[in-house]
């Protein structure tokens, strides 16, 4: 039997044990040559890895926070070409920028994981995630200032179960459609999920430019709302700064499937599927919708434009499939006052 390799590594305020298979020995990091300034490179490929612990990693970022002479703010835990981790049982709260960072990876799992920061705290990410595969999420708490979990360009093969998200941005894939670069989600499954208070639900991005890209086979399931906004959103006119370099995405979404999604939307746009017209959503399915609007008049809506598929079973608001292609342009007043 192998035996283990373990670093006591002391990150701001945490302590925790990275074991890895080799011989066994104990040491600091820092000595290695590791600097904690937010600037050096401290990266390694790695096969073989576990982070656990019961401390607290506090990034303090409110010393940072809405400071214009604080740029590129550091993330709280980076994976960088990692290979076989899991990761368990950690807190993080505070970070100046994204909490946990994984780029380059495969088969990396967290679970157990509580991560923790102000709903208005700036581009407090929980769990950002861009050209990895096999990357699982399991029973975790997150509620920042923005996406509880993201995935961009080059995330494969990802699954997130048994998350509580709130207060935060939702679980978003995107955004999409910014650089050149052919951007391609593939292969995302959420499941088991609640979101409470969010700004968003379950979304998907893409910028209104003319840059290539794709998200493909995706499943949102099992999930429960709890005075959600935009508790279904996908937003192909993601443009926060202009001017934008098209009034169309042309990043392709195609077979996407929302099942069993219910409970309370704070928006009365529960459902909103606000697709490109040079590349409409094709193969969206919408399953077993039963979100009520909780809030002042209603009752909730959904909002289609240049959306393809089918509604089954359910269909609490009524399904605007059918109609996508003049749906979104006769009710454009009523959604942007509510968007507002």
């Amino acid at each position: 039997m192998a035996s283990k390799f373990c670093l006591d590594i002391a990150l701001i305020l945490g302590f925790f044990c990275v074991c890895i298979h080799a011989q066994e020995k104990v040491f600091n990091v820092l000595s290695y040559g590791a600097k904690a300034d937010g600037k050096t490179d401290n990266s390694m490929h790695i096969n073989g890895l576990e982070i656990k612990g019961h401390g607290i990693l506090d990034g303090q970022g409110a010393y940072a926070w809405r400071k214009p002479q604080c740029t590129n703010l550091p993330f709280t835990l980076g994976f960088y070409f990692i290979n076989n981790a899991i990761v368990h049982d950690i807190h993080s709260i505070n970070s100046k920028g994204l909490h946990i960072n994984v780029f380059s990876s495969n088969n990396v799992k967290f679970r157990h994981v509580h991560i923790t920061a102000p709903g208005d705290s700036p581009n407090t990410d929980g769990i950002h995630i861009g050209y990895s595969t096999n990357i699982h999420i399991l029973d975790s708490d997150i509620g920042t200032g923005d996406d509880c979990i993201s995935m961009i360009e080059g995330s494969k093969s990802i699954n997130i179960s048994g998350v509580t998200c709130g207060p935060g941005h939702g679980i978003s894939i995107g955004s999409l459609g910014k650089s050149s670069n052919n951007e391609i989600v593939k292969d995302i499954h959420v499941k088991n999920c609640t979101f409470i208070a969010t700004q968003n639900g379950v979304r998907i991005k893409t910028w209104a430019s003319m840059n290539p890209g794709s998200a493909t086979t995706i499943t949102f399931e099992d999930i429960i709302m709890q005075k959600a906004w935009n508790p279904i959103f996908i937003d192909q006119h993601y443009c926060p700064a202009s001017p934008c370099n098209s009034p169309e995405s042309s990043v392709q979404i195609k077979d996407v499937t929302f099942n069993n999604i219910r409970g309370s939307s704070s928006s009365v746009a529960a459902v909103t599927l606000n697709c490109s017209a040079l590349f409409p959503c094709q193969g969206i399915i919408l399953n077993d919708i039963n979100l009520v609007y909780d809030g002042p008049g209603g009752p909730a809506i959904s909002s289609c434009a240049h959306a393809k598929g089918k509604a089954t079973g359910k269909e609490l608001p009524p399904s605007c499939l059918k109609s996508s292609l003049d749906f979104f342009s006769s009710h454009k007043k009523e959604m942007l006052h509510h968007f507002l």
